[in-house]
């Protein structure tokens, strides 16, 4: 749905959730007059939730809020970050793809890089332990949403010869204060030339090169996780913790309730973090012994 000339995605059954369809990509200077657009509209919401910039880092809003980490990377300059954000081996590892024959590009938009993109997505059906959500997606639908934010993108590919075995989609905010990883996967097949970490080294130089002050890679950590292999890795390239408030706006006097029994999260979210790690490592191993067996009968 579109409200005050923004795209606005509502998820979730029973609670109603609206945001930005750009969330933590696009922000609002002025929420008020989409909230008030959203009590009048007619569609079904209960609460919108809506962050700051992530050089608004106090709270500015006295809507109920808590706190969201993300994963950030101030820039100044290459080198600076080169030279003084890194460390020794993420420095090699950011080497070994030039070493390995890899040619790191922006690319234009089009059927070649969606392609290649499709292909990327279609590579494996879990990745991290987890069901990967594009995987088994036709071209069509690809395209589709690889085609968001054009105005405001960056495409940066890596290609070993003619293939692409990694991209980055980079999506900048209007102000252009931050831009976003908004995709950033790479090929198993090819992880011996280390393709991600030289795909982060070139949206750090065009960051750089675009007076682009901060790039954002996500969460810095995810729910009750303190630490994990993906955050290991962003702190090796330089990315630090920055918290900033996230405010949720009861929209109807469901969504205060809802609020108020934290229903707006979900239920893994809540549970203590040992059992979360355990039901995560069961679902690694369910879904490994799964995707053996799917092997073995084709």
């Amino acid at each position: 749905m579109r409200v005050c000339n923004k795209e606005i995605r509502v998820s979730g059954g029973l609670v109603r959730i609206a945001r930005l369809d750009a969330d933590m990509y696009d922000f609002l200077t002025e929420p008020e007059s989409m909230i008030e657009a959203l009590r009048a509209s007619r569609a079904r919401v209960d609460l919108f939730t809506f962050t700051q910039t992530i050089v608004e880092t106090a709270p500015k809003h006295s809507y109920p809020m808590e706190w969201e980490n993300l994963a950030v990377l101030p820039v100044s300059t290459f080198e600076q970050w080169w030279e003084k954000q890194i460390g020794f081996k993420a420095r090699n590892k950011a080497k070994q793809a030039e070493k390995k024959g890899v040619v790191l590009r922006e690319t234009p938009f089009g059927d070649e890089l969606v392609r290649g993109i499709w292909e990327i997505y279609n590579e494996t059906p879990i990745r991290q332990g987890r069901r990967y959500p594009h995987f088994g997606k036709d071209l069509e639908t690809v395209f589709r949403e690889e085609a968001t934010y054009l105005d405001t993108s960056t495409f940066i590919g890596a290609y070993a010869g003619d293939e692409l075995i990694g991209f980055i989609k980079m999506v900048a905010d209007q102000a252009g204060v931050q831009a976003g990883l908004m995709n950033i996967v790479s090929k198993i097949c090819h992880r011996d030339k280390a393709p991600t970490n030289a795909l982060v080294a070139h949206a750090v130089r065009s960051c750089a090169n675009r007076g682009i002050r901060n790039l954002v890679y996500s969460h810095f950590a995810y729910g009750k996780r303190d630490r994990d292999n993906l955050t290991d890795f962003k702190e090796r390239n330089g990315f630090v913790r920055v918290d900033l408030p996230r405010y949720y706006v009861p929209i109807t006097a469901w969504g205060q309730a809802a609020l108020r029994l934290g229903l707006h999260h979900r239920i893994v979210d809540r549970l203590p973090e040992d059992m979360g790690e355990k039901l995560r490592e069961l679902r690694s191993k369910w879904l490994s012994r799964s995707s053996q067996s799917a092997k073995a009968s084709t």
